[in-house]
Formats: C-alpha cells, sequence, structure tokens
C-alpha cells in the first residue's frame, strides 16, 4: 500500500510521499507452522496465531482451502449485505471449536458439514461449536449466513464508500470486517466471490468472470481466482462502472474498472499498464497471475493499495493537476510490483512485510530513475541520511514497532518503504548488480504463490550470491542503527531528533503502500 499525499492548494509543486508501508510483523516461519500444526484447546475465546503486531489475527488448528463468497447489494452503500460465506478448510488438530476471525455484521446462521452448528462472539472472533468434533486431517465445510456492513472509515478498513458504490481495502487485518475468515496472510486460499446488484451497476472482483446471470432487476456476477489468495488483497467493487480491457505481454488480459463518467480522461494513464508490466517482467520475470488491471474509485482514501491483479486507486491521484506525470506512473508501478512482492510471494508473518514494502518502493524508485531521470542513487542517498531516525521512531526493517493504540494505519512507516529499499541497494552494493539480480528473479520463482520469511530471503541471497550473508542482513534488518553503506563510505545517517523532511527523499519520493 501507498499512502498518497494531499496537496493544498492547485498549482503547488507535488512532493513525493512519504514512505510510509507496513512491516506486518508474524511469528517465525517454524514458530507460524507449529501453532497451525499443533492440537489446540478450544476455549470460547479469541484466538490467534501468535502475529507479534497482530496477536489475535488468524486461528490455529485449520488450514482453509478455498472462500466461496455471495454478497447481495441492494443498492444503497450505507445498508448492511445479505452475505452467505462458504470456506473448505483441512483441520490440522482436533477441533471441538472453530474460530473465525469476524467483527462487522450480524450472523444468522452456522452450518458445519452440512450440519446447524451453535456460535458465539468473543472479541473480534466468531466460535463455532460443530455438531461433532472434527478430527484432525479431515475435510470440513463451513458455511455462514450473515450481514456485511459498510460502516466505518479507512482507519477500520474493510468496505470502502465510494460515489457509486463499494470497494475493498482489508489491508492488513480488516476482511474480517467484511466476511468471516482466517485473517492472516500465513493461510492464502482460492476465491469465489459472487455478487448479486441492481443491474444498473457493475460488480467485478479479483480473478476471471466465470458467470453473470441477470433476472429480473438484478444481475449476479462470479469471478474466480486461479491462484490462492490472502485476505487481505481481496477485492470486490460495485458501481456505475466502466470495465475496459486491453492485451499485457504474450496476450495477458488486462481489464481496468473505472467510474462511467468521465472515464475517457482516464485513458492516458490506463494504457500504460502493459508497458509497465513488460518493464517489471524484464527486472524479474514472468506476471505471476491470471490477469492484471486498475481499479479506479471515486473515493478519498488517502492510499493506493495492491489488492490482488486489480490494484486500488482513488481517481483524484490521476486528475489532480499537482501530481507530475512521472509521480503518478510510479505510483502504477509501485502497486504493480506488489503483485509480485507481497501477493504473489507473501509474507509468513506481519515483520516480513518489509519484502513487500521494501521492493515495491524499489522498483518503483528504479523505474522513476530509468523512465523520468530520477536518480536512485540520490533517493537511496537521502534515505540513509533520515533512516537512523526513521529506526528510532518505527524499529528496524524486520522488526518493526506496533501500531499506535487505535491508530492501526501508523504501522505505514518510513522505515518499511524507502527504509527498507535502502536494504536492497545496500545488498546491491554488497554483492554487485548481477547477482542481485539473479537473487531477486529467483525469490519469485522460488516463492510464487506461497509465503516467505526474512531468513528465506537471506538463505536464498546467501545461496545466489555465493556468500554467507547472514551478519550482513541481522545489520541491515535489525539494527537500531544504519550500517555503513557499502562502496559509500562518506553517507551519514543524521542522529533522531533532527528535523526530517515532509516526504522521504523530497520530490523523488516514495509511494508509501499500506494498510487500506
Amino acid at each position: 500500500m501507498l499512502l498518497t499525499p494531499r496537496p493544498k492548494a492547485t498549482g503547488t509543486k507535488a512532493v513525493r510521499p512519504k514512505s510510509v508501508r507496513v512491516a506486518l510483523a508474524l511469528l517465525a516461519t517454524a514458530a507460524s507452522t507449529a501453532l497451525l500444526a499443533a492440537s489446540v484447546p478450544q476455549p470460547a475465546a479469541p484466538l490467534g496465531i501468535g502475529d507479534r503486531l497482530f496477536p489475535h489475527l488468524g486461528n490455529p488448528g485449520y488450514d482453509v482451502l478455498e472462500y466461496d463468497i455471495a454478497f447481495t447489494y441492494k443498492g444503497d452503500n450505507t445498508k448492511p449485505l445479505d452475505t452467505v460465506t462458504k470456506i473448505d478448510a483441512r483441520a490440522t488438530a482436533r477441533l471441538e471449536r472453530i474460530n473465525l476471525d469476524f467483527s462487522q455484521g450480524k450472523v444468522r446462521s452456522v452450518d458445519v458439514n452440512g450440519m446447524p452448528a451453535t456460535f458465539d462472539s468473543s472479541g473480534e472472533d466468531l466460535v463455532i461449536t460443530p455438531h461433532a468434533r472434527v478430527e484432525r486431517g479431515q475435510r470440513m465445510q463451513v458455511t455462514v449466513h450473515h450481514t456485511s456492513h459498510p460502516v466505518g472509515g479507512k482507519e477500520e478498513g474493510g468496505w470502502v464508500r465510494t460515489a457509486d458504490g463499494l470497494a475493498m481495502a482489508n489491508q492488513a487485518d480488516a476482511a474480517h470486517r467484511v466476511f468471516p475468515c482466517n485473517d492472516h496472510p500465513a493461510d492464502k486460499a482460492q476465491f469465489t466471490f459472487r455478487v448479486t446488484a441492481p443491474k444498473a451497476l457493475t460488480a467485478v472482483a479479483n480473478g476471471l468472470p466465470v458467470a453473470t446471470e441477470r433476472a429480473g432487476a438484478t444481475t449476479t456476477w462470479a469471478y474466480r481466482t486461479e491462484h490462492p489468495m490472502a485476505t487481505e488483497l481481496a477485492q470486490v467493487s460495485i458501481g456505475r462502472s466502466t470495465v475496459l480491457h486491453r492485451t499485457g505481454p504474450r496476450g495477458l488480459p488486462v481489464r481496468d474498472v473505472v467510474p462511467t463518467k468521465g472515464h475517457k480522461k482516464l485513458e492516458r494513464w490506463l494504457k500504460k499498464t502493459p508497458g509497465q508490466i513488460a518493464w517489471l517482467e524484464g527486472k524479474v520475470g514472468r506476471y505471476p497471475f491470471e490477469n492484471y488491471g486498475v481499479l479506479v474509485a471515486d473515493a478519498q482514501t488517502g492510499f493506493a493499495l495492491e489488492t490482488q491483479t486489480l490494484s486500488l486507486f482513488e481517481k483524484q491521484l490521476f486528475t489532480r493537476p499537482e501530481f507530475p506525470e512521472w509521480y503518478v506512473d510510479t505510483i502504477m508501478v509501485h502497486e504493480l510490483a506488489h503483485q509480485w512482492f507481497g501477493d504473489s510471494v507473501s509474507p509468513r508473518t506481519w515483520s516480513d512485510l518489509w519484502l513487500n514494502e521494501g521492493h515495491a518502493t524499489w522498483y518503483e524508485a528504479l523505474y522513476g530513475e530509468e523512465k523520468s531521470g530520477h536518480k536512485l542513487r540520490t533517493r537511496m542517498r537521502e534515505a540513509y541520511r533520515y533512516s537512523d531516525q526513521w529506526r528510532a521512531a518505527g524499529g528496524p526493517p524486520a522488526a518493526p514497532k506496533a501500531p499506535k493504540p487505535g491508530e492501526k494505519i501508523s504501522l505505514f512507516r518510513p522505515v518499511v518503504y524507502d527504509g527498507s529499499a535502502l536494504v536492497l541497494y545496500a545488498l546491491r552494493q554488497e554483492i554487485g548488480r548481477s547477482a542481485f539480480e539473479s537473487v531477486e528473479r529467483a525469490w519469485v520463482r522460488a516463492h510464487r504463490d506461497g509465503n516467505a520469511t526474512t531468513a528465506d530471503f537471506t538463505r536464498l541471497a546467501s545461496h545466489v550470491s555465493g556468500r554467507d550473508l547472514r551478519e550482513f542482513f541481522a545489520a541491515w534488518l535489525y539494527g537500531t542503527k544504519t550500517p555503513p553503506m557499502p562502496g559509500h563510505p562518506d553517507w551519514t545517517s543524521e542522529a533522531p531528533g533532527k528535523k526530517q523532511p515532509g516526504r522521504a527523499g523530497g520530490d523523488r519520493g516514495a509511494v508509501g503502500h499500506a494498510h487500506h
């Protein structure tokens, strides 16, 4: 996710926004695996898989294989949607109770394996007691009839109200405000969405369309993903929209979803996407999903978000004259880069999120250098200058501080954007450009459609470069002070307490991606 700036006056020079992406911290791979696989106690209480930053997020004891979610939208984006969420999962422990993350809606009934189940709520968990205990290794189908209520603001996340309908912004922990789920990126699954809406509206979701049925005054749209997806990356858009189609590299379907009113003014931006995909493929390899596109929402969100195959942007990013072309281009590339880094290769824990935001910021900055002349070295030297301050304020890149109470979006700090891209710059300086580029390609290839950790990246970089990089990464990712930059002994970082720039690196910027 990237936080987008709010210029104060039309005609002023835009400044690149401060890199503010969240470093989402979960537990380490081994700990997470152990928690998911172990036999778990079943109190009627909220559970979690032990994420350091989100202690009650996710649920142990099962692995979700597929979600099938049906929304009925009646045309009023202030009213709850009637929803049926079906979850196909495999138990990894004996379960007498099943916990799902769900906090914003009324549950009407629950079935487990076709039999009615009792249920209660505890914290932000829906606690289900099935008719019969679920044994380890057994498949289970959980069906929840509930409402999905579009309330709250951007800080809470979930549904985003647009001028003509709804869209989703579920990062980092807000999918369970929309539908019951195992709301943690460590448990990726296939998704099918079915959206029934008034026939004058258009519904679009992640993945490819599989059916459209018209019945009287309504239309039902169905979409299915072809690759597993984290709950935070789910996207459903409902509104007076036009869907534009074009072709990307090797015939890749590219579809953009834009407000019908005034959509032709957006074409100058949208037509750039195929070339941006081709550019990124040249850097890291083939695009990892079945399609891609831009979702332009007529809403003020303050961010852009890499929802899988359909990145969310607010309309004003493309319409306000304060934003120079190079800046908008790099924001588009930032979210596109996340399709590889964060979506296809998802973090095992939220503390591994520097791998998402650092990489998206890196390719955003590299694109700005190659296409617009905004020097990467200049941007990285400026990031180095403020790196110690960022670490003091937000923690090291791979051990971020928790968000402020009641301000979850405060996770999206500069240290996980430019501060983490700086780690990648240091790595390239340390092992050389050729080895670095090999690491990048090997990373997305080895972990495609899966989850990975900081330790995984350390091992792979060491293997590809033929060097033991554990001490290098320990210093750069976990140190409270920024290590010396290889090849630039003259670079210095200012002590905490000195005034930082309004945006990381000034007008060379780093579009910060974050929750929502």
